[in-house]
C-alpha cells in the first residue's frame, strides 16, 4: 500500500523532481564560467599542478606565527601541520609555495633560527613546465575515460535516449562536484585530478543498474522495477559514501593526499544520488512511457 502511495506520488511529480538537479547543473555551468573567466582555468591549482616548492620540517611548530611571518616574503603560501595518528602529537609541518627552493629555504632558516639539514627537513621542487605537462596529461586521461564510457553503454543499451541520460547524469555529477570544490576554495592537486576519474565509474554503476533494470526486465511494471532499482541501488551509493567519508575523517589530519580524493569522492557520491535517482528515472520513465 506505502508503495503505491509512493509510485502514484512519483507518477505526479517526477517532471518537476526534474527541475531541481536541472537548476543545480544549470548553477554550476554558470558559476564555473565565471570562474574561468576569471582565473583563466577551471580549478584553483596546487603547487603539483603549477610547479613550486614543498617543504616538510619536522618538529613542532606554531603554524599561526609561521603563517604571518610567511606573508609577503614567499608567493602563494599553503601550510599545513602533520599528527601523529594514534597520540595525535605534532610531527612536522608542509609548506607549499611557488617561491624557488633556496628562496624557501632561505626565510625559513630566518624564522626557525637554525639551519635546515637533511635530518630536521626536506624540500622539494617541481618546474612549472613539468606540472603543466603533468596537468594537461591528467586532463586528457579524463576526457578519454568519458570517451570510453560513453562508447560501452552506447555499445549496451544501444538506443539514443537511455543512453543519453546516463551519460548526462555521470557528466552532472562531474560538473557539481567541481563547482563545489571550487566554491570550498580547495586547491587541487594531481590526487584530486584522479579523484575525479574514480568518480566517473563510482557515478555510472547505479546509472547502469537502474537503466538495465528498467529497459531489459519486462515482468514488473515500471514503478516496481524502479523501486526495485532503487533499493539496491541505494545501498551500493550509501555504502560507499558511508566507507569514504569514515576514511575521510580517519585520514584528515595525516595525510592531504587521500584527504583530497575522499573529500572529492564524498561530494560526488552525494550529487550521484541526486542525478541518478531524479536526473537520470525522470529521462528514463519519460522514455519509457513515451515508447509505451
Amino acid at each position: 500500500m506505502e508503495e503505491n502511495k509512493i509510485a502514484n506520488w512519483h507518477d505526479k511529480n517526477y517532471k518537476l523532481l526534474f527541475l531541481i538537479p536541472l537548476a543545480l547543473l544549470l548553477f554550476s555551468l554558470v558559476y564555473l564560467g565565471i570562474f574561468y573567466y576569471k582565473n583563466n582555468d577551471f580549478i584553483y591549482k596546487d603547487i603539483s599542478l603549477t610547479g613550486g616548492t614543498s617543504a616538510t620540517i619536522s618538529g613542532e611548530i606554531d603554524i599561526n606565527n609561521l603563517e604571518q611571518f610567511l606573508s609577503g616574503k614567499l608567493e602563494d603560501v599553503n601550510t599545513r601541520k602533520i599528527y601523529d595518528l594514534l597520540t595525535r602529537e605534532q610531527k612536522a609541518v608542509i609548506i607549499e609555495t611557488k617561491s624557488s627552493a633556496e628562496e624557501t629555504k632561505q626565510i625559513l632558516e630566518d624564522y626557525l633560527g637554525y639551519e635546515l639539514n637533511s635530518e630536521n627537513s626536506s624540500f622539494e621542487f617541481t618546474g612549472s613546465a613539468l606540472s603543466e605537462s603533468f596537468y594537461k596529461q591528467l586532463l586528457i586521461a579524463i576526457l578519454f575515460a568519458f570517451v570510453f564510457m560513453a562508447i560501452v553503454v552506447f555499445i549496451i543499451f544501444r538506443t539514443f535516449i537511455p543512453s543519453l541520460a546516463v551519460i548526462m547524469s555521470v557528466v552532472a555529477d562531474t560538473i557539481m562536484t567541481l563547482a563545489l570544490v571550487n566554491l570550498l576554495g580547495i586547491k587541487m592537486s594531481s590526487a584530486g585530478i584522479i579523484a575525479f576519474l574514480m568518480l566517473i565509474g563510482y557515478s555510472v554503476d547505479t546509472d547502469i543498474l537502474l537503466t538495465t533494470r528498467l529497459l531489459k526486465r519486462t515482468e514488473n511494471l515500471i514503478n516496481k522495477r524502479l523501486f526495485e532499482a532503487f533499493k539496491t541501488g541505494i545501498t551500493m551509493t550509501l555504502t560507499s559514501l558511508l566507507a569514504v567519508v569514515m576514511a575521510l575523517f580517519v585520514v584528515k589530519s595525516f595525510s592531504p593526499v587521500l584527504t583530497q580524493i575522499f573529500t572529492i569522492l564524498s561530494i560526488g557520491l552525494s550529487f550521484d544520488i541526486l542525478n541518478t535517482w531524479i536526473t537520470n528515472a525522470s529521462i528514463l520513465k519519460w522514455y519509457m512511457e513515451r515508447k509505451k
